[in-house]
C-alpha cells in the first residue's frame, strides 16, 4: 500500500513540476520581452507588434500544453484560461501587424486588464498560502491599473508606449514566477492530503 502511495505521489509531483516549469518559463519570457523593448528603444511599430505577438502567443502555448499534459493538477482550469487569453491576443496582434500605435496600445491595455482580472481570480481560486495569494492579487490589480493607464493616456508618444508595455511585461513575468514558486507549496499540500486519504481508507475498511 505504501508503495502505491509513493508512486501516486511521484506521479503528482511530476505533473506539478511540469506546471511550475511552464509558469517559470513564461515568466522568464515576459521579462525577456520587457528587456528587449527596453534595450531596443528605436524598435519600429511593425517589429514591436511581431515581437509582442510572438512572445505572447508562445507564452500561452507553453501554458496550454502543460495544462493538457497534466490533467490532474489543481488549478488546471485557471492555467488553461490564462493560456488561451495569451494565445488569442498574440495571434490577433500577429494577424494585424498593420495596427497603429494607438490601436496596439489599446490591444495591450485590453490584454493587461483581461489577464489582470484572471490573475485576481487565480488569487482566490488557487489554493496558495496567504503571502502568495496576496501577491498574486496585488499583481492582478497592478496589471489592471496598467491597462487603464494605457486607455487613459493614448497619445503620450512612442517612448511612453514602449515604457508601458515593458513595465507591464515585467509585472506579468513576476506574477508568473510567483505562481510558479507558490505551486511548490500547493504540491506539498496536495500530496499530503492524497497520502492521508489513501492511508485512511484501509483503516475505515477494517
Amino acid at each position: 500500500m505504501d508503495s502505491m502511495i509513493e508512486r501516486a505521489g511521484q506521479l503528482a509531483g511530476t505533473e506539478l513540476k511540469r506546471v511550475r516549469w511552464a509558469l517559470g518559463i513564461n515568466g522568464v519570457l515576459s521579462i525577456a520581452l520587457a528587456v528587449v523593448i527596453l534595450i531596443w528603444p528605436g524598435i519600429s511599430l511593425f517589429a514591436l507588434a511581431i515581437v509582442f505577438g510572438v512572445f505572447t502567443a508562445v507564452n500561452g502555448v507553453v501554458g496550454l500544453i502543460t495544462a493538457i499534459r497534466s490533467p490532474a493538477i489543481s488549478g488546471r482550469g485557471w492555467l488553461v484560461l490564462s493560456s488561451l487569453i495569451s494565445i488569442a491576443f498574440g495571434v490577433f496582434v500577429l494577424a494585424r501587424t498593420d495596427l497603429s500605435a494607438l490601436a496596439l496600445l489599446y490591444v495591450v491595455g485590453a490584454y493587461a486588464i483581461t489577464l489582470g482580472i484572471v490573475t485576481i481570480g487565480g488569487g482566490f481560486w488557487l489554493p496558495l498560502d496567504g503571502g502568495d495569494r496576496a501577491l498574486l492579487i496585488l499583481t492582478g490589480l497592478v496589471s489592471i491599473l496598467f491597462g487603464i493607464v494605457m486607455f487613459a493616456k493614448p497619445g503620450a508618444g512612442a517612448l511612453v508606449l514602449l515604457a508601458l508595455i515593458a513595465a507591464y511585461e515585467l509585472v506579468k513575468g513576476v506574477s508568473e514566477l510567483v505562481v510558479s514558486i507558490g505551486w511548490k507549496r500547493l504540491l506539498e499540500h496536495d500530496l499530503k492530503q492524497a497520502v492521508e486519504s489513501l492511508r485512511a481508507k484501509p483503516q475505515a475498511a477494517s
